[in-house]
């Protein structure tokens, strides 16, 4: 929490949410962390926050929650560590982003978050091996206030909703900002509409300062 804190982002979830909710996300983690495994690993849980600012939040991709395998959940939606391979999802994602813009990418989403592309998850936990375990516990109300106070914003951003449950959070999005919709990336979903969307390009074509999707690679 004490990472949280030191955001742009706590003082305006802050007002959105007040103390007892924090208190209660404390609580949370106190008790899930303790005799559970748990990803991400505490300290990266609100990782995304870190990496991208309220202020500095130009794009917002939408995940579910993190990956429950060992080593693969780094804090941002769809991103795994450098040196993990990508699961099936994000490999679909970086297909995609080459067919788009000729970029090459492994793994690591660290450089679009800090180029503005806030990562999020609408659960930032979840136990080992249970998907969707932490889901309706704590964290949809933290989440949708982000998506909220980034819809809320003057300058135009862009909301990347892939698939059913991403599309569910529309309606938090004010008016005036992009916002790019296609099936999920997964395997059972990425031919029927997802691959051939552009949403790199698309999402580009809304904003007065691009993303750098090659994130200093070529």
């Amino acid at each position: 929490m004490d990472r949280l804190k030191q955001t742009d982002w706590y003082p305006a979830l802050l007002a959105e949410l007040g103390s007892d909710y924090f208190d209660r996300v404390q609580e949370f983690l106190d008790e899930v962390y303790a005799d559970n495994r748990v990803f991400p690993e505490r300290e990266a849980v609100f990782r995304a926050f870190e990496l991208t600012s309220l202020a500095q939040t130009r794009v917002v991709i939408l995940g579910q929650d993190p990956y429950h395998g060992e080593g693969q959940a780094d804090g941002l939606s769809f991103s795994v560590p450098a040196g993990i391979k990508a699961p099936p999802s994000l490999r679909n994602i970086f297909k995609e982003l080459e067919a788009d813009l000729g970029v090459r990418q492994e793994t690591d989403l660290s450089d679009w978050a800090r180029s503005g592309v806030l990562l999020l998850n609408t659960v930032l936990t979840v136990a080992a091996g249970q998907a969707n375990s932490h889901q309706g516990r704590i964290w949809e109300s933290l989440t949708d206030a982000v998506i909220s106070l980034v819809g809320r914003k003057t300058e135009v951003a862009v909301f990347i909703l892939w698939g059913k449950s991403a599309q569910r959070k529309k309606s938090l999005i004010g008016p005036g900002h992009g916002v790019l919709e296609a099936v999920h990336p997964s395997p059972l979903s990425a031919y029927r509409g997802f691959f051939g969307s552009r949403p790199f390009s698309k999402t580009n074509e809304y904003l007065v300062d691009p993303i750098d999707w090659l994130g200093g690679k070529s």
